[in-house]
């Protein structure tokens, strides 16, 4: 009872609340079984089964009819493998995205370092510097990038990055160069596909599932970018962001490591299944289990 009580959408019931906390399950479970029941009873009973109802993450369910297809499509291409043909010595795999708005908060005092029993301390209150965007190509193989800033995002950006990475070896007299990007508006359909073609004809756009960015590998490059270089932020222009970035790109090249991706083609075809179930359940109790982070990829291992 107390478990049910738990998974319960409380604002389904007659309380008014969106979320529910420990002190607010007892006095349902109380109600409900009418006889007292002590909080710390309730919390071993959750803790038992690690429930925690109070706590939630914002997920976004797979639509995309063409998923398994094009997220197959590209765990293939990370196994090394191309319309069923493995690829040659001669083929690159490229990841690329924008990571936009990244602003220069420039903090109204300056902050201050860490020192003994004290951690380092950021001026809440900062001025707006601008915002800049940034585009990188991950190659996958190996484990180098490639990126530039933008005042905007856009066709003409992404073009001028597919440019910067196309005109360097190996690219250049590559057999083959596969783009793998999302479905962002600067690179979405094939108008995209063609419009690379043109501009080079070894290069392949290969396009994720909507919603399904966490395939593409450049995101987690980005999250190591986000917590080492943005994070805090605390920057007295916008060149200086400019400056930085630019500076850890060469970091990271001076080492090349290409992520260790663990999401197969096997771990795909279990993802679609709990995704199946999941969906049954939408069907009958209109309600969407979380899933976790390891189940919509275990792919952050680097």
């Amino acid at each position: 009872m107390v478990k049910a009580i738990a998974c319960e959408l409380v604002y389904e019931t007659q309380e008014p609340l969106s979320r529910q906390s420990l002190a607010d399950v007892t006095d349902r479970a109380c109600t409900a079984l009418a006889k007292p029941i002590s909080r710390s009873t309730v919390w071993r009973i959750l803790d038992a089964d690690a429930l925690k109802p109070w706590r939630y993450k914002y997920w976004i369910f797979p639509r995309d009819p063409q998923f398994a297809e094009k997220a197959g499509a590209i765990l293939d291409l990370y196994a090394g493998i191309w319309q069923g043909e493995s690829l040659g010595a001669q083929d690159y795999i490229l990841s690329a995205d924008e990571k936009t708005s990244i602003q220069a908060r420039i903090r109204c005092h300056p902050s201050l370092g860490p020192a003994p029993g004290r951690q380092r301390r950021v001026e809440h209150e900062y001025e707006r510097g601008g915002a800049l965007q940034y585009l990188a190509a991950w190659d996958v193989q190996r484990g180098y990038v490639l990126g530039r800033c933008e005042s905007r995002t856009g066709i003409e950006p992404f073009g001028r990055l597919g440019t910067q990475v196309m005109a360097q070896e190996p690219y250049r007299s590559a057999e083959r160069v596969f783009w793998v990007v999302d479905n962002g508006s600067s690179h979405r359909g094939q108008a995209a596909v063609r419009r690379l073609l043109t501009a080079y004809a070894n290069a392949i756009l290969v396009h994720t599932p909507v919603h399904a960015s966490w395939l593409n590998q450049v995101e987690i490059y980005f999250s190591i970018v986000q917590r080492k270089v943005l994070t805090p932020n605390d920057f007295a222009s916008l060149e200086a962001v400019e400056q930085r970035l630019r500076l850890y790109e060469a970091l990271s090249n001076q080492q090349p490591c290409p992520f260790a991706w663990k999401f197969t083609r096997a771990k795909l075809a279990e993802f679609l299944k709990r995704l199946e179930a999941h969906g049954t359940m939408l069907d009958q109790y209109q309600d969407i289990p979380e899933l976790s982070d390891a189940e919509l990829g275990e792919l952050l291992a680097a």
